[in-house]
């Protein structure tokens, strides 16, 4: 049986919103955050490991964009927002800098710095940048977890 909101058709969008006040601890603020909007939207708990892997890829993509405030940004992240409809989840960090980010050249992966938009480019729907208040919002979308995955040619059903 399907949860509410996940597989089935958009439903009223719903948005979750954390306060940051600088970095100090931004990020493990905003993977916890997010990781209890997700549970209170039904992505988790799960069993199914493609939806366990978009999970963990929404919170490496929070992850990402909140560092990258912190990095690039005066006085860091000043707000995460997450905004789930049942079909996409968009996640927003708001900052004060209005520069807006940019795709570096690629980066030599053994060395640290320059992978993060570069991950949300290749696990996000789609990511962009606007200006906003004096500053700009990085957004980032994802579709909705899948259901069930196959396995051996058979569906996997849900158990809860």
């Amino acid at each position: 049986m399907d949860r509410p909101g996940i597989g089935g058709p958009p439903g009223p969008e719903q948005t979750r919103r954390l306060t940051l006040a600088g970095s100090a601890g931004a990020v493990q603020r905003s993977r916890e955050f997010s990781r209890q909007a997700l549970l209170s939207w039904h992505w988790l708990p799960t069993v199914d490991e493609e939806r366990l892997l978009a999970v963990e890829d929404v919170l490496l993509m929070v992850s990402e964009l909140v560092t990258n405030a912190c990095l690039h940004a005066p006085g860091g992240p000043r707000e995460l927002r997450l905004r789930w409809d049942g079909a996409r989840l968009r996640v927003e960090v708001a900052d004060a800098s209005p520069v807006p980010p940019r795709l570096r050249p690629y980066a030599d992966p053994g060395r640290p710095g320059g992978h993060g938009l570069r991950v949300v480019d290749r696990l996000s729907r789609a990511w962009g940048s606007q200006p906003e208040e004096g500053g700009k919002l990085v957004w980032l979308e994802v579709p909705a977890p899948p259901v069930g995955s196959r396995v051996d040619g058979r569906a996997r059903g849900r158990t809860n």
